[in-house]
């Protein structure tokens, strides 16, 4: 055990001792060092400094010459989700047809009781014309057998439900559904096709949550599974970026038993245009404090200002293509006003906290900047504000960002290639549906760039996979060829720093992590290879073989089959 820095004059003696290891500290001051020292979850030091901290119990790891990077973080996902998904529903690929849906619809339901839900996703966006006919939806009934069905389509703010789901949640042809929500409609028979846009999800939400949902018990592993799969990519700290009562508490009962394995940052729901949850909004905000514990922080809230581009609910500054049930000059809309949207930053920076703001059109990022400008006037210098996703900004309001302090939240799992950027160039000009994910841009203007998965839209929350992505802007996955807007392309450093310092900093947690230095709490990954010894378009095939928080191993592939 070490002693505590100073204690009766003493030197601290280490844990934990990592030799022969190539330590990538990710801090500008000294980005490359030798030995690595822990004691008491935290650093001690670093490079030739850590040898003198070695005592007879200290534990000394001879790492091979391998590469360890500080843990990695993600500024943006949805953890909880993706762990229910993958412990309690129906898991689909985005590759999957609708005959490929419906199989699987059919063999999950099988399994289940007759009045129980099939809930889970994720389906394509580019199906949803094959999906938005009442013939289909009765399909999908077949498919149940009769039991209601909920599946949420790849960018998460949309639903395809059957006959039985509509009943239970009471919609029908007639539905008014929420702002900013759309019943789709059979063109032929002006049917409900089970297609639910944004808020128009949300009865069937509810209608699932009354019929039992999740208990407290599921939230809980729900939780611990979507960390522990952050934790085999080397993961050790994130931002929920949309959290529920329910999320709130199991990160804190994981916390209080010693089993949060990552430092966590939750985004309390304003306006829930997707998710259903039962509390949003200022009786939400106003009880994040009861779950803050020593890595949880409930600093951020989460505002949906506009949709999807895909499902034509993003907020543009010029027009979409022409549609028949839009015209041609229609741009989207905010689900709020300026004065309501302002209002709401206003008194979140009044109460301490930080905004992240969901913006996936230009016109809805201009807003934010415009609000941020006022608010920055006024003297609320302290709040972050994170515009996510950042993937469609004007030129003009790009060194905005950095002028204005507000965070760009990227997603570039998302971008290219994919359903959603073939969803996206459906409904966009083509020279603006090419012109996605400027982050060359917005380094250059001093904007800081935030890496997120934005899991489970993204189907993996692997850094990698990402940064490749960065640096190459092709698909790290070999599926599709070309490349987005390669102008846009980022150096290695400046990928790897986006999913360390640069989302820790947007996170409010730089103090804590995000570089290998003393004082900070020990959180590192060993990789299988140097990233900076291969080539651009093998940085995905990557590997943590071990994570490590707060100076305990949570992860090791020798002996591990997750990830």
């Amino acid at each position: 055990m070490s002693t505590g820095a100073g204690a009766g004059g003493r030197m601290p003696v280490a844990d934990l001792l990592l030799t022969n290891a190539d330590i990538r500290t990710m801090d500008p001051a000294r980005p490359r060092a030798g030995p690595l020292a822990v004691g008491g979850g935290r650093i001690l030091a670093v490079g030739d400094d850590a040898l003198a901290l070695r005592g007879p119990e200290t534990v000394v790891r001879d790492l091979g010459g391998a590469t360890v990077l500080p843990g990695l973080a993600d500024v943006h996902n949805h953890h909880a989700v993706a762990g229910r998904t993958e412990l309690f529903e129906l898991s689909v690929s985005t590759q999957a047809g609708l005959e490929e849906i419906l199989d699987a619809v059919a063999a999950h339901a099988s399994g289940l009781p007759e009045d129980a839900w099939v809930t889970g996703g994720a389906w394509a966006s580019t199906l949803m014309p094959v999906l938005n006919r009442a013939s289909v939806r009765r399909r999908l009934d077949e498919a149940a057998g009769g039991r209601p069905v909920m599946l949420a389509e790849d960018s998460r703010h949309n639903r395809w439900a059957n006959t039985r789901a509509l009943e239970l949640a009471g919609i029908t042809a007639e539905t008014v559904p929420g702002d900013g929500g759309v019943v789709m409609l059979d063109p032929e028979t002006g049917e409900p096709s089970g297609v639910l846009l944004e808020s128009a999800g949300i009865p069937v939400e509810q209608a699932f949550a009354a019929g039992g949902g999740l208990t407290a018990r599921q939230h809980r592993e729900a939780s611990r599974r979507g960390i522990e799969i952050l934790g085999s990519y080397g993961i050790t700290a994130f931002q929920d970026a949309a959290v529920s009562l329910e999320i709130l508490g199991a990160l804190r009962d994981l916390d209080t038993a010693g089993e949060l394995d990552a430092w966590v940052v939750s985004s309390l729901t304003v306006n829930d245009q997707i998710f259903g949850y039962e509390l949003v909004g200022e009786g939400l905000v106003a009880r994040g404090e009861e779950f803050r514990t020593e890595h949880h922080r409930p600093d951020f809230v989460k505002i949906f200002l506009d949709g999807t581009p895909p499902a034509r609910t993003a907020a543009f500054l010029e027009p979409y293509l022409p549609d028949d049930a839009h015209g041609d000059c229609y741009r989207g809309a905010t689900t709020m006003p300026p004065e309501e949207l302002e209002g709401w930053l206003r008194r979140v920076a009044s109460a301490g906290l930080s905004a992240k703001i969901h913006c996936t059109g230009d016109g809805s990022a201009r807003l934010v900047l415009d609000t941020v400008e006022r608010l920055r006037a006024e003297g609320f210098d302290r709040a972050r504000f994170h515009v996510a996703h950042g993937q469609f900004l004007a030129d003009e309001d790009i060194p905005r960002l950095a002028s204005l302090g507000v965070d760009a939240d990227i997603s570039p799992f998302i971008w290219f290639p994919g359903v959603i950027p073939e969803a996206i160039a459906a409904v966009l000009p083509p020279e603006r549906a090419a012109r996605m994910q400027p982050n060359r841009a917005l380094l250059d203007a001093g904007a800081v760039l935030a890496g997120g998965s934005d899991w489970p839209v993204s189907e993996s929350p692997n850094p990698w996979e990402a940064i490749q992505g960065l640096v190459t802007r092709a698909d790290p996955l070999g599926r599709v060829p070309g490349t987005l807007w390669p102008e846009q392309a980022i150096t290695l450093d400046e990928a790897v720093t986006a999913f360390t310092i640069g989302a820790v900093t947007a996170m409010g947690l730089a103090a804590e992590t995000g570089t290998l230095e003393p004082g900070k709490s020990a959180d590192f990954t060993v990789l299988d290879r140097d990233p900076w010894a291969v080539p651009a378009d093998e940085l995905v095939r990557t590997r943590s073989l071990e994570t490590w928080f707060a100076g305990r191993r949570v992860f090791d592939r020798a002996s591990s089959c997750t990830g």
